[in-house]
């Protein structure tokens, strides 16, 4: 069995705690083949007890695994370590979310522009604390898109590449909604923003490629 030492640097953050945020490090001996989830729940039972990060499926279904490795939005569960490259492996929050702890982010805000009567939305297989939820047909709502789009950091009122590839696969899919669909598409908020640098798609762990959704959009849009 071929072991190799890595350091990993994780930004932790928990409020009141440890605030401001500050990068640890923790050192481990990873055998070829272990993922990133691997060795964060191998550090957290061996070494610290305290680590919060997201995990649930194991094996890419989910989404909430996502996190920033080595400054690019992957899911950890599916990321081995030893082709990353280097033994050094910095661990950050995704970004344009809040953080509620360590490698923990909110993704509430993912929603926000997603129209529940949308047929992109199916009902969630979970129920959680007596309620029902919903999720989407082709999308694992890991966040990563977001995350990396430089726009939605610039700019706050963009829909952003999830909300607007959703909004294309309605449209796609219930044409008696054009006229409001593309109102959205072409408003304050929608693709006019968009600056085609196609970090949302190169991210996307689901081939969702919203990247290409957004340039849908715009092409429709002209033939109005």
């Amino acid at each position: 069995m071929t072991v190799k030492p890595f350091q990993f640097k994780i930004l932790r953050f928990k409020t009141d705690a440890i605030d401001p945020p500050r990068f640890q490090e923790y050192r481990l001996q990873v055998t070829e083949g272990m993922t990133v989830m691997d060795c964060l729940e191998k550090i957290r039972v061996e070494q610290d007890r305290t680590l919060m990060y997201g995990h649930a499926c194991h094996h890419a279904s989910c989404g909430t695994c996502a996190c920033r490795i080595n400054g690019a939005e992957r899911l950890a569960c599916i990321v081995q370590v030893w082709t990353l490259g280097g033994t050094e492996i910095r661990l950050e929050p995704l970004k344009r979310f809040r953080c509620l702890g360590d490698l923990v982010v909110d993704r509430r805000s993912f929603f926000s522009d997603i129209e529940s009567r949308w047929s992109c939305l199916r009902p969630s297989e979970r129920e959680l604390a007596g309620e029902d939820f919903q999720r989407f047909e082709n999308c694992i709502e890991c966040g990563c898109c977001v995350s990396a789009c430089p726009i939605v950091g610039e700019n706050k009122r963009f829909l952003g590449p999830a909300a607007l590839a959703s909004l294309h696969r309605e449209l796609q899919k219930n044409i008696g909604s054009k006229r409001n669909l593309m109102g959205l598409a072409g408003g304050d908020r929608g693709e006019r923003h968009c600056k085609r640098v196609l970090s949302c798609s190169r991210v996307c762990p689901s081939r969702v490629f919203p990247a290409r959704h957004i340039a849908d959009l715009r092409r429709k849009l002209k033939t109005i």
